[in-house]
């Protein structure tokens, strides 16, 4: 099955699990949704910070949505650098891929990665920071990301094409969308607490600071 042939079949798979649901979140049901964020899901979490740490946030993201790149440029280093990197925040990355391009990028970041957190975080990067090309040449852009990691053209198609991945990644998306009642991204869970789409540094900072005091 060449690369075009997977990438419309897979397309059902995704688009599927990604219809648009209403949205409804109360403060009496934090509590449960914070346990509904930890449950375990089919991928290993991509998790920094010490498990200690007294606010745990989770975000979704796709890596097509340019508001999850504006995040990982220009919010997260700075939350890295004064909350995560200090023992106060615990970071849970997961993928809500809101396209086949976005899954096919996820699932490569997953290969070079190898549940290697730091090294999924810093894919993840390369491909927020080349969003346009991966959205443009989806297929060359992989290629180049994998060779830079020292995958071969060939390891890299077999990545993509690779169902039982995709099969995850959809799976704990149905599971998001179902029963954490993510339709967007990027979709924030500050201690259970659903924030949806895009926050400047001071705006989440705002929202950390009374889970911080307690």
């Amino acid at each position: 099955m060449n690369f075009i042939r997977f990438v419309l079949l897979a397309c059902s798979i995704l688009f599927a699990v990604s219809a648009p649901l209403s949205c409804t979140t109360s403060a009496q049901a934090q509590s449960a949704s914070a346990a509904a964020v930890a449950k375990p899901v089919s991928l290993p979490d991509i998790a920094i910070g010490s498990p200690k740490a007294p606010v745990t946030i989770t975000e979704y993201a796709s890596m097509s949505c340019p508001h999850c790149a504006a995040f990982g440029e220009n919010v997260f280093p700075m939350l890295r650098s004064k909350y995560i990197d200090t023992g106060k925040v615990r970071f849970v990355f997961r993928e809500f891929p809101l396209d086949i391009k976005a899954a096919a990028a996820s699932m490569l970041a997953r290969c070079i990665a190898k549940d290697d957190a730091e090294k999924y975080l810093g894919t993840v990067e390369i491909l927020f920071k080349r969003q346009d090309r991966l959205l443009d040449q989806t297929k060359d852009t992989l290629i180049l990301l994998g060779k830079l990691n020292g995958m071969s053209e060939q390891e890299v198609e077999a990545c993509v094409k690779d169902q039982a991945l995709l099969d995850k990644i959809a799976a704990d998306q149905r599971y998001a969308l179902d029963a954490l009642k993510v339709d967007s991204t990027p979709t924030f869970f500050v201690n259970g607490e659903r924030l949806k789409g895009a926050m400047s540094f001071e705006e989440l900072e705002e929202k950390l600071k009374p889970y911080l005091k307690r």
